[in-house]
């Protein structure tokens, strides 16, 4: 017996092709992540910091390293973040300076997380002789210091790059994430899912990228932000403690020649504070991804306190995050005995 379309959608109007999702709710949910205003705000910060990398030194309205007459000015009109003791233009000098320390945070990123990535979870996956081989390569980097590390390297190479510096610090900042991500993927590779896809035949390589991988969006994403800050502060610090070329402007440069200068103590605030806000904002915006990226995969965090459901008493409860309801029926009222179930 077949039935008609005609008749489908006289028993559900409207709903012939009852397998085919609504355009407009799958394009919602194609763009939720992009709602969400903490994502939004930092996807807009750091595609402006992107920006300023690629223009940067094409738009900074003087040389960074010209000096000038100007010398030890307040930020005006014609200089908006003010000047150095030599009269060189603070705000151009940040410009140029953000190539480098974007630069640096990406590489060193990217190539922490995917090194994070394919052992730790392949090792977790795989289990046997991949496991102990992983487990016993990440505690070994475990205990490899970054920092001194990188600057026994710069002291021996003359001219040492922000590529060089980025490498070393992609290259020994894996280990803690993939044993996150190892312990992730030995909690889900027995999940029933995982043994459906198995058992219908598929490879492993499948099951790593489109089963296991999509779960582990949100502790990936928080690995790549923390590789990331720590190669900026990494960057920054090799420059603030003249470790690394003075001459190649980041924000770092610009914090050693204030400090050097003392330039708290003549109150040249605007030496060092664009310099400052310029970091802490591209934290805050790296931040807000991770935080829009947990909101996104949790449904929990995704509904922020605004899911309200309604007690067996006829109340209205709003469910919060980090509370479960539990609903529980009212205290029964107990029944007056009769005088033959009386005692």
């Amino acid at each position: 017996m077949t039935i008609s379309p005609s008749s489908i959608e006289q028993v559900i109007p409207g709903q012939g092709a009852m397998a085919q999702p609504r355009p407009g709710r799958a394009r919602r949910r194609r763009f939720r992540f992009v709602a969400n205003a903490k994502a939004a705000t930092g996807l807009v910060v750091l595609a402006c910091y992107g920006l300023f990398a690629i223009i940067g030194p094409w738009v900074a309205p003087y040389d960074p390293d010209a000096r000038s007459t100007d010398v030890m000015q307040a930020p005006s009109a014609r200089h908006w973040f003010g000047t150095t003791h030599l009269g060189q233009d603070i705000f151009s000098q940040i410009l140029v300076g953000t190539r480098s320390v974007v630069v640096v945070g990406l590489i060193a990123g990217v190539l922490a997380t995917v090194l994070s990535i394919v052992i730790g979870v392949t090792s977790g996956y795989l289990g046997g002789v991949a496991d102990e081989a992983g487990s016993a390569l990440s505690n070994v980097f475990l205990v490899i210091p970054a920092l001194p590390l990188i600057i026994i390297v710069t002291s021996i190479v003359e001219q040492a790059s922000d590529t060089l510096v980025a490498l070393i610090i992609g290259c020994t900042s894996w280990a803690w994430g993939a044993r996150v991500l190892r312990a992730q993927t030995l909690s889900l590779r027995r999940r029933d899912y995982i043994e459906a896809a198995r058992a219908t035949g598929e490879r492993t390589w499948r099951i790593i990228l489109f089963e296991i991988l999509p779960n582990l969006t949100a502790i990936i994403a928080s690995g790549f932000v923390g590789t990331v800050i720590f190669a900026v502060m990494s960057e920054i610090t090799l420059a603030f403690i003249g470790i690394s070329s003075v001459s190649s402007w980041n924000w770092g440069t610009i914090l050693f020649w204030a400090q050097g200068q003392q330039a708290l103590a003549q109150g040249a605030w605007w030496w060092f504070v664009p310099a400052g806000l310029a970091i802490a904002l591209l934290g805050t915006a790296l931040a807000l991804i991770n935080f829009g990226i947990d909101e996104f995969v949790s449904p929990r965090l995704r509904s922020g306190g605004r899911t309200r459901i309604r007690t067996a008493d006829g109340r209205t409860v709003r469910m919060r995050v980090g509370f479960t309801p539990v609903l529980t029926r009212p205290a029964e009222v107990p029944r007056p005995r009769t005088p033959k179930e009386a005692p």
